[in-house]
């Protein structure tokens, strides 16, 4: 199995590149912002290759790190994320922003990804959810008052101050960040109206 590859950029494909590895040219398939972060032809790279076999053909996946070969990888634990999907996500979220849109709950997010809907974002953000957090740079408590959003087990004052912001033109993930400040300010017994006024606040900033 290959796992990398040091060579020259030989030229470029509409979703692939052909690297010049000592006279072989091996064709690597890539995301859009990989190919878009590539050198330009006959310049050196070096690249991490995730390698697929099938009885009917050998097919290359490359990466300018061995994190978002990780996350690759992980993706198609997902059922119904294939090489395809995941490739597609990895083109509209680096790692780092996948990362923070897993353990936020943030599916709006994973559905920017062209072909990628409701029903699938839905299943990457839950089947992610516990392996998401050790990658992202969000706050802890963040996170965890996410997922008690998303499982419900989240206080109604804390619920409805979210509520509130996001009828006001807040976006969920930013409404939410607003409150865990807010309620971690305040004290786990504040009441509605105050954390909706720590949470502008903290939107102010």
């Amino acid at each position: 199995m290959i796992g990398k590859l040091k060579g020259v950029i030989d030229s470029y494909g509409e979703d692939f590149v052909i690297l010049d590895v000592n006279g072989v040219g091996y064709q690597v398939h890539c995301s859009p912002r990989t190919l878009q972060e590539l050198p330009a032809t006959g310049a050196p790279v070096t690249m991490a290759i995730e390698t697929h076999v099938r009885e009917d053909q050998i097919r290359l996946y490359g990466f300018l790190a061995d994190g978002e070969r990780e996350w690759f990888r992980l993706l198609q634990t997902v059922q119904g994320v294939g090489a395809k999907v995941a490739l597609a996500v990895l083109g509209t979220l680096p790692p780092a922003e996948l990362a923070n849109a897993i353990a936020l709950r943030d599916k709006a997010a994973v559905t920017r990804t062209p072909g990628v809907g409701p029903k699938v974002a839905e299943r990457i953000v839950t089947e992610l959810k516990d392996k998401a957090p050790a990658f992202a740079n969000v706050d802890p408590a963040l996170v965890n008052l996410s997922g008690a959003i998303d499982d419900q087990r989240a206080s109604r004052p804390v619920t409805d101050a979210i509520s509130a912001l996001v009828n006001l033109g807040y976006g969920q993930p930013q409404a939410a960040a607003a409150i865990a400040t807010a309620s971690r300010r305040a004290g786990e017994h504040a009441e509605t109206a105050q954390l909706i006024r720590l949470g502008l606040k903290e939107l102010a900033k």
